[in-house]
């Protein structure tokens, strides 16, 4: 009888120790059949969370992300169209991000868009006063809050610190950079500084350059040359372009000068 219980119980143990196996070598083979998307799968929400905290700073406090197959949308306001470009730009960085819709709405004040205009272009005729302000002709255009800037500038700098300055100016809902940047030479270098002494150095022109904002302001774009600016009389006007038109190497002058209290003529 003794013989018989032992036997019994070596019978239950192999029968226990093989459906061990047996269960064992299942559940390897149904893992070894899952989508690999499915083994590597992250809890919910962890992907929001993981680009959320790209935006852990106090002027995206109401910004939102969701993340859907790796397109991240944004929702939510800021206070600075500049909070806003930033968001996206933060974003675009986080890893599995392939697209971003950027929904955020610029909360700041809601400022006429005449006002507006006056006050940007107040801010950009003392922009880089001290790095060839007068070769700059940046122009404002605004519309609902929406800001474009256009016109010419002498470097990528003096176009990057234009584009910031109205993305941090409170009351812009969004900027357009519609800037263009003049070619780099020697030779437009030497025809924009000669331009630049023959109309400043003129006896009835040399006033404007009293007021850094309010210059006559020299374009040079491969040997041609636009003017900008307003000045008190046609008489000055005639001045600057004949003074530029005398430049050695310079092909043509466009004069764009807006007489004070005239109305201004459209750029053809």
């Amino acid at each position: 009888m003794t013989r018989t219980m032992r036997t019994t119980r070596t019978a239950l143990v192999t029968a226990t120790l093989a459906g061990t196996l047996w269960g064992l070598s299942q559940g390897f083979l149904a893992a070894a059949q899952l989508p690999a998307s499915a083994a590597t799968a992250q809890p919910a929400g962890s992907e929001d969370s993981a680009v959320q905290a790209r935006l852990d700073k106090k002027q995206f406090s109401n910004v939102k992300v969701s993340v859907d197959q790796g397109t991240a949308t944004l929702t939510g306001t800021v206070d600075l169209y500049a909070f806003k470009a930033d968001a996206d730009k933060r974003v675009r960085k986080a890893k599995g991000v392939t697209a971003v819709r950027d929904l955020i709405q610029v909360a700041g004040p809601a400022i006429p868009d005449q006002e507006l205009w006056g006050k940007l272009v107040d801010k950009l005729a003392y922009d880089r006063v001290f790095y060839g302000n007068a070769f700059n002709a940046i122009t404002v255009s605004v519309e609902n809050g929406a800001v474009t800037l256009g016109g010419h500038a002498i470097s990528y700098n003096a176009r990057d610190s234009a584009l910031v300055l109205a993305s941090y100016y409170p009351g812009v809902k969004d900027v357009a950079d519609e800037i263009k940047v003049d070619p780099v030479s020697m030779f437009d270098n030497r025809i924009r500084m000669q331009a630049f002494r023959a109309i400043y150095g003129y006896p009835t022109l040399n006033r404007y350059a009293m007021d850094p904002a309010k210059p006559i302001r020299i374009s040079v774009q491969n040997g041609h040359v636009e003017l900008y600016g307003m000045v008190d009389s046609q008489a000055d006007k005639d001045t600057a372009f004949i003074r530029a038109n005398g430049v050695f190497g310079v092909f043509d002058v466009k004069n764009y000068l807006q007489v004070a209290e005239q109305p201004a003529k459209k750029k053809k």
